[in-house]
This record gives C-alpha cells, sequence and structure tokens, in this order.
C-alpha cells in the first residue's frame, strides 16, 4: 500500500534497467536531471546491505517555478523525485509524490491548477517509459 499522496507502478524491467530508462526518458524530454542519487551504493559504502534503490531528482524551472512563486514552501518538495527499487520479493517499483498532494501539503491555490494537472501528466509519462516496453 502507496502512502498518502505516492503513486508507485511496478516495472517490467530490473532497477538498473528502469534507472537508465527512466534518465533516457529525462532527457528526451528536456529536463535537467539534477542528481541521481544510489542508496544501496551508500549503503554498500558502510557495509550494510540494501536492495537496489535510486532517488532521481529533476525538472524545469517552467514547470516549478509558478508552485513556489504560489507558496514559496513548495521548494522543499521541488525538484521533482522519483524513486525506483527492488522490493523484498524482486519486483521493481517506479515511485513519486503526486502534484496535487505537494500543492495540497503547502496550501497552493487552484490559481496553479493547470500546473499541477502538466506536472502529474508529466510524471506519468516518465513512469510509463521508464517501467513498460
Amino acid at each position: 500500500m502507496a502512502p498518502a499522496g505516492f503513486t508507485q507502478r511496478e516495472s517490467r524491467f530490473s532497477a538498473a534497467e528502469t534507472a537508465d530508462r527512466l534518465e533516457a526518458a529525462l532527457k528526451a524530454k528536456g529536463l535537467t536531471l539534477f542528481a541521481r542519487v544510489d542508496h544501496a551504493a551508500g549503503a554498500a559504502a558502510v557495509d550494510l546491505p540494501l536492495r537496489p534503490t535510486e532517488v532521481f531528482i529533476f525538472g524545469n524551472a517552467k514547470g516549478g517555478t509558478p508552485l513556489m512563486q504560489a507558496q514559496q514552501t513548495v521548494g522543499i518538495d521541488l525538484p521533482l523525485k522519483a524513486l525506483i527499487w527492488q522490493d523484498a520479493e524482486g519486483k521493481v517499483w517506479f515511485g513519486y509524490n503526486e502534484p496535487a498532494w505537494i500543492a495540497e501539503r503547502h496550501g497552493v491555490g487552484t490559481n496553479v491548477s493547470q500546473i499541477v494537472t502538466a506536472l502529474s501528466a508529466a510524471l506519468a509519462g516518465l513512469a510509463k517509459a521508464a517501467t513498460e516496453a
């Protein structure tokens, strides 16, 4: 069961391939990839086990800035993030915080609803590109 405001979908690919597919989709959409954080590698560096777990931090100022103009605290949730992980059963997942949840969390008014809708569609498209053939 996903946490409130979090969307997840199962991937048809390994964690590494899902991550590489996401990176390719971000580049194809002209989005900036600010960071690709490999939590499993970090855990391994301190001799702790962790199944594949990566966070991507990405965005576009045109998409996020209007939300921060409406309520600057949104900046804690931007740039957008996606999480790719492998669960205990070996399934690979792609997840992200829903832009509508982010907007609600920060009390952003309805004057940015078109931006929220566009961000939601973009994230769904990225998830599909990374997880489906």
